[in-house]
C-alpha cells in the first residue's frame, strides 16, 4: 500500500509530551512517509521533544514561541537556510489561565481573555502567515495547515470557559484564512476532536465528566488519538485537496446529539 505522504515535509507546532495529540498525528506522519519537523517553546520542553523527536526519526527540531515574532522570524530563518519546502504544517497550541478555566466565564479576567486568544488563536494567523510563503506553489499541490478544536467553541461546555471562546475564534480564524491563502493553493481546516486524556485537557475542572460522552455518543465510544491523527494524515495527504475551511469532527459522533432523555 503507498505511503500517503511519501515525499512531504511536516512542520508540526505543539508536541509537548506523548500524549499529546501533536504526537499521535507526528507518528501517523512518519507513518506515511513523511519528514516531520518539531517545534518546542523553552528549556523545559526541549528535553523532551528532542527525547520524541529522536524516537520519531524527525528530521529537525527548533525552538519556537509562537507569541514571539521575532521566534517566528528565526524558524521561518532556519527552514529557509536548509532550503525546505512545507507541505503540511500542523498548529495544535491552546493556553488559557488555570483560573480562568475554574471560574464562571462572566468573571474572566481582561488580560486572562487576552492571553487565551493570542495563544489559542491568534498564534494560528501568525503561524499561517509566516510559513505560507515555504510552502509548495501552487502548481506542485500548495500546502495545508491544519489546527485542532473542541466541541466547546459552538457549545457551552461546563469550565470550558475562556477557552471555548478561544476556540470559537480559532475556528472563524481558520474560515478567513482558507479564503486568504485558497489562490496559494493552501488549505486550512481544524479537527474538532472528542475528549481525550491530555496533559492540558487534565486541568479541566471535571474532566473526567467530559469522557462519559461514550454512553451517549452515536459510536458509544471516546475518541482514540489515532483516530485524530489519521484525519490529519488525509488533511494533509493530496486524498483531501478539495477540502477547506471546514470544521472536521472526529468525535465518535457526539457533536450530533441534542437533548438526552432521562431512563
Amino acid at each position: 500500500m503507498p505511503q500517503l505522504l511519501s515525499g512531504k515535509t511536516a512542520l508540526v507546532l505543539g508536541v509537548a509530551n506523548r500524549w499529546s495529540i501533536a504526537f499521535a498525528i507526528s507518528q501517523a506522519f512518519v507513518r506515511e512517509g513523511a519528514k516531520v519537523i518539531l517545534t518546542y517553546q523553552g528549556e523545559r520542553q526541549k528535553l523532551t521533544v528532542e527525547d520524541l523527536g529522536q524516537e520519531l526519526g524527525a528530521s529537525d527540531i527548533i525552538s519556537c514561541d509562537v507569541t514571539q515574532d521575532s521566534d517566528l522570524d528565526k524558524l521561518v530563518g532556519s527552514l529557509k537556510d536548509k532550503q525546505i519546502t512545507l507541505n503540511t504544517v500542523v498548529h495544535s497550541i491552546a493556553f488559557a489561565n488555570r483560573e480562568d478555566l475554574m471560574r464562571p466565564f462572566v468573571e474572566t479576567s481582561r488580560s486572562g481573555f487576552a492571553l487565551a486568544q493570542e495563544v489559542s488563536a491568534y498564534s494560528l494567523v501568525a503561524v499561517a502567515r509566516a510559513t505560507a510563503p515555504l510552502m509548495a506553489p501552487k502548481d506542485e499541490g500548495g500546502g495545508s495547515i491544519m489546527t485542532l478544536t473542541y466541541l466547546g467553541s459552538v457549545r457551552v461546555v461546563q469550565n470550558y470557559n475562556v477557552m471555548g471562546v478561544a476556540k470559537a475564534s480559532l475556528e472563524a480564524a481558520v474560515r478567513y484564512l482558507a479564503n486568504d491563502l485558497g489562490p496559494s493553493n493552501i488549505r486550512v481546516n481544524a479537527i474538532s476532536a472528542g475528549p481525550i486524556k491530555t496533559a492540558s485537557a487534565r486541568g479541566i475542572k471535571g474532566f473526567s465528566k467530559m469522557l462519559e460522552v461514550a454512553n451517549i455518543a452515536p459510536l458509544r465510544r471516546n475518541t482514540d488519538p489515532a483516530e485524530v491523527a489519521d484525519t490529519a494524515v488525509f488533511l494533509a495527504s493530496d486524498l483531501g485537496r478539495g477540502v477547506t475551511g471546514n470544521i472536521l469532527y472526529v468525535d465518535a459522533g457526539f457533536q450530533v446529539i441534542g437533548l438526552v432523555a432521562a431512563d
